[in-house]
C-alpha cells in the first residue's frame, strides 16, 4: 500500500507540472499573442509595457518566462494584477479561498449525510411508496437550478418574510469570518449551504440507491445472506460500503471543483466573496495574471482531490490494493 502511495505520489507532481506548463502556455506562449499588453491592461503607458516585459522575463525564452512566472505564483508569490493596480494576486485568493471552502465544507456535510440516508433507505425499502417519494425529491432536487433557488431563498428569508418570527434571526447578505464570530458565520452560511447541497443531494442518493440495488444480486450478499446475517448488516456493512467506491469518487471531484471556484453561483446570489466569484470578476476585468492564479489554484484542488480519492479507494476495496 505504501508503495501505491508513493506511485500516486509520483504521479501527481507530474500531472501538476503538465498542468502548470499548459496554463502558461495558453496565457503566455500562444503564437501571435503579446502577453505583455494583455497583464498591462487598456491604455498602458510604453514604461509600464517596459517595466511589465522585463518583470515577467517576455524578452527571454519560454522555459526562463515559464520558470519566472511558477517563481512568482508560488515562491515569492508576488504576481500582480496591473488591471487592478498592482494588486498582488495570491493574497487576494488567499483571502477568498475561505469563504469557498467554508461554504463548500457545510454543503458537502448536509449533502453526504443526507444523500447517504436517502439512498440507503430508499434501496432497503426498493418498490415501495417511500422509495418512490424519495427519489422524485431527488429528480425535483437536481432539477432546480441553483440561481433560482438562491434567489427564491432570498425573496423569502431576505424580503417578504424577513421581519417573522422564522426568518428574523437571517442577517444580511455577505459573509463574517468564523474567527470573528462564529454564530454569524453560521447564520450567513446555512442558507447558502442548503442550497448548494439540493443539488447534489438529489445526484448523490440516486446513484447510491442504484448501486446498492445492482450489489444486492452479487455473490458476496447472497453468502451473507446465506450466513444468516440480518438484512440491516448486510445492507450497510457489506452493500454500502463497496456501493460507497462509486459515491466518494463522484464526491471527491465534485467537491474539489467547488472548492476551486464551481461555487460561483451561489457566491454570486448570496454576495460571497469566494473565489468563483473573484474569478468571474477578473473575467470581467479581462485581468491575466488574476485568471491563471485562479485557474491554477482550481486544477491543483482537483489533482489533489483525485490523488485522494485513490487513497481512499486503497482502504474501501482491497481488490484495487491488490491490483497495484
Amino acid at each position: 500500500m505504501l508503495m501505491a502511495a508513493l506511485r500516486r505520489l509520483g504521479q501527481t507532481v507530474f500531472v501538476l507540472f503538465g498542468i502548470s506548463a499548459l496554463v502558461f502556455a495558453v496565457f503566455f506562449a500562444t503564437p501571435g499573442a503579446d502577453p505583455t499588453a494583455r497583464i498591462a491592461g487598456k491604455n498602458a503607458s510604453p514604461q509600464t509595457m517596459q517595466k511589465v516585459r522585463q518583470e515577467y522575463g517576455f524578452d527571454r525564452p519560454l522555459p526562463v518566462q515559464y520558470a519566472i512566472m511558477m517563481k512568482k505564483l508560488f515562491i515569492t508569490q508576488d504576481l500582480a494584477s496591473y488591471a487592478d493596480r498592482g494588486e498582488l494576486v495570491v493574497p487576494e485568493i488567499t483571502r477568498a479561498a475561505p469563504v469557498t471552502v467554508s461554504l463548500v465544507c457545510g454543503a458537502a456535510v448536509i449533502w453526504v449525510v443526507l444523500s447517504i440516508a436517502m439512498g440507503t433507505l430508499a434501496a432497503a425499502l426498493k418498490g415501495s411508496w417511500i422509495d418512490r417519494t424519495l427519489m422524485m425529491l431527488g429528480l425535483i432536487g437536481i432539477s432546480i437550478p441553483v440561481f433560482w433557488l438562491g434567489q427564491v431563498a432570498n425573496l423569502i428569508t431576505q424580503n417578504r418574510y424577513h421581519d417573522t418570527w422564522l426568518f428574523s434571526w437571517v442577517p444580511a447578505l455577505g459573509y463574517v469570518p468564523l474567527t470573528q464570530n462564529p454564530w454569524g458565520w453560521f447564520k450567513a452560511l446555512v442558507i447558502p449551504w442548503v442550497v448548494l447541497a439540493v443539488l447534489f443531494i438529489g445526484v448523490y442518493s440516486r446513484v447510491l440507491r442504484a448501486d446498492l440495488v445492482a450489489l444486492s444480486g452479487e455473490d458476496f450478499i447472497r453468502t451473507a445472506r446465506a450466513k444468516g446475517l440480518s438484512p440491516v448488516r448486510i445492507l450497510i456493512r457489506h452493500g454500502l460500503r463497496t456501493a460507497m467506491v462509486t459515491f466518494v469518487s463522484l464526491f471527491g471531484m465534485d467537491f474539489a471543483q467547488l472548492v476551486g471556484g464551481g461555487a460561483l453561483l451561489t457566491e454570486v446570489v448570496f454576495g460571497l466573496p469566494g473565489v468563483g466569484r473573484l474569478t468571474y470578476q477578473a473575467l470581467t476585468n479581462l485581468d491575466l495574471p488574476l485568471i491563471m492564479a485562479t485557474v491554477m489554484y482550481s486544477a491543483v484542488f482537483v489533482v489533489l482531490a483525485n490523488a485522494a480519492v485513490d487513497m481512499i479507494y486503497l482502504l474501501l476495496d482491497p481488490r484495487v490494493r491488490d491490483a497495484r
